[in-house]
Parts: C-alpha cells; structure tokens; sequence
C-alpha cells in the first residue's frame, strides 16, 4: 500500500512534467515571447459566476488567490509589455477530482495583433511539438465552430433556439431543476454532456462560442446574423485543456459584465466579488488588439501520459497535502 505521504505522480511522470516545462519556455524564446511574473495574491478577485476565488485574510483585510494571471498580464500589456506568457500556478475553490485540483499550473499567453485563428494556430503548434517524441507528431487537429457542434448532435442551432426548448432539452438530460436555468446555463450542461463526448480524437477547437458565454471575449456577428464571442476552447482526446478569446477591449463593456456577473453571483447565494478597477484603468489607458489563451499543464500531461486523474501528474495533489 502507498501511503499518502509519497507523491501521486510517479518518477517518470515527474520527469516528462519537468521536459515538457522546459519545452514550453524554449519554444516561446524561440518565438520571442517574454515569460513574465505576476502576483499570486491580489485584492481583487474573479466575478464569473461559475469560478471560486479562494480567499485569504491579509492584515486584517480580504484578499483573493488569482484564479488565473489574466488581470496581471493584461495591465502589462496596457502598459506597452509586447507579447507575454505565464508559466505557473493559479487557485479555484470548490474544484477537486479526476480533473480538477484546487491548485493547478496554468500556461497563458498573449499575442498584440493577432486574432484567435491565428492563435489557435500557433496552439496547435506547441501541443504537436509537446506531444511529439523525436521531433515527430501526428495529432490531428480540428476546427469546427459551437453552432455545427450543436447541429451535428441535435439538428439544432443554439444561437437561435428558445430558451424554453433549450431548458426543456437540458431537463431531460440532467433534473427537472434544469427547466428553470439561464441560457448560459443549460447550454454548458447540454455541451459538456452531450456534445463534447461525441468530439473527435485528436486536438479540436471549437469556436464562435454563444454570447452569453462570452466571459472576456469580444463579440462579433457570424453566418445568419448570430452574434457569437470570439472565444475558443480546445480539447485534446476529449478532455478540454485551454480556452482563448480575441480579447475585449472596451472597458465600459467590461464594468458592464463585471456587474452582471455579480448580480448572477447575488442570485444563486454566492459572495459578491470585488471588481478589479486597476483593470477597467489600464484598459482605459488602452488594451492592445490582442488574443490569448490559458491551457491547463496538468491535463494535457494526462492526456500526454494516458492516466486517468491530475493526482498522477502532480508531485502533491490536494488530496497528499
């Protein structure tokens, strides 16, 4: 029997994390890219409803563990940075499974002048050159956008299907509660549940994500007058590793969703957040044109590995500490 002492991931798991770190820095050196450290601890949390900041107690005042660098980097990219990437850790309460740990690694980065096919592309790139041993990578890669996914499955398009028949179709995949959910809402359940399993192999981005699920991306108008956020999630043999946006930059849009945000978070119990102003400052100043994209480290060495829970890619997970 292992005792929980010793760490979940084994010697040779421990080493590849360590080779696939030092393969990530090399191919952003080589792309000119600048690693930049930010703050773990801000005084300022995450207002999305369906993210947990964990909290902290700072001489005598309330402070928030980042749930990802985003903030940070984007007052440095206001503040004239070029293009940048983090390479560490980030927080998220309540999130502790096969997939998820409390405390995870995180790779972020952004591009000044790109749109998110160009960064999607340059995603690709990395994971096939991560992915690949000797230098060789076959991974297929996939683009399709949120509305064939949809249509593909169910014959529907859900930028433009009602409400109730999406509550309706949520009901019967999940509870009754469902009937009464947001739009937000029961496309998540119906997507995560529905959809993404039926996602070929291989590395697939999904794009043009419904407005209502928009977060920090911008919106733009698509194929049959939908508007749709510039947002893009990629999943690699079924597992979603990474999520990017042709980033928003007009800050009275991004006080308005900040607010709606916690309006959501009143509704369903959970605190009010504070609202990160030194952000709405610097994208007042002016937030370059620019695209971005978090990918979690931990699941794609899962998926890299084959093995079945982040406890076996991580030195300690939370369930050791």
């Amino acid at each position: 029997m292992i005792s929980d002492w010793q760490p979940g991931a084994s010697l040779m798991a421990l080493r590849r994390r360590a080779q696939v770190m030092s393969l990530i820095r090399n191919f952003f050196t080589h792309h000119s890219v600048m690693e930049v450290d930010v703050p773990l601890l801000s005084k300022s949390g995450v207002t999305d409803v369906n993210i947990d900041s964990i909290c902290a107690t700072l001489s005598g005042s309330l402070a928030y563990l980042q749930t990802s660098p985003e903030y940070f980097m984007k007052r440095l990219l206001a503040s004239g940075s070029g293009d940048i990437y983090y390479l560490g850790k980030a927080f998220r309460d309540g999130e502790i499974g096969n997939k998820h740990n409390p405390e995870f690694t995180l790779l972020e980065w952004y591009r000044c002048g790109w749109d998110e096919h160009q960064l999607m592309f340059e995603l690709a790139d990395l994971v096939s050159q991560l992915m690949g041993r000797d230098g060789a990578s076959d991974l297929k890669v996939t683009k399709i956008s949120y509305a064939d996914c949809f249509h593909n499955e169910f014959g529907i398009d859900p930028h433009q299907a009602g409400l109730s028949d999406l509550q309706d179709l949520a009901a019967g995949i999940g509870s009754l509660s469902w009937a009464g959910e947001t739009r937000a809402n029961c496309l998540d359940l119906i997507f995560s549940l529905k959809v993404e399993p039926q996602l070929p192999k291989g590395l697939v981005f999904v794009y043009h994500y419904p407005a209502c699920q928009a977060a920090l991306a911008a919106i733009t108008t698509a194929e049959r007058g939908n508007k749709v956020s510039r947002r893009f999630e990629g999943f690699l043999n079924g597992v979603e590793i990474a999520n990017g946006y042709f980033e928003l930059c007009d800050p009275v849009e991004q006080r308005r969703r900040f607010d709606l945000d916690n309006t959501a978070r009143q509704a369903t119990g959970k605190p009010v957040s504070n609202i990160d102003t030194k952000l709405l400052d610097a994208m007042h100043s002016g937030l370059p044109a620019c695209a971005g994209v978090a990918l979690g480290l931990d699941r794609l060495l899962m998926s890299d590995l084959e093995l079945k829970s982040i406890d076996q890619v991580m030195p300690f997970s939370w369930l050791r500490c």
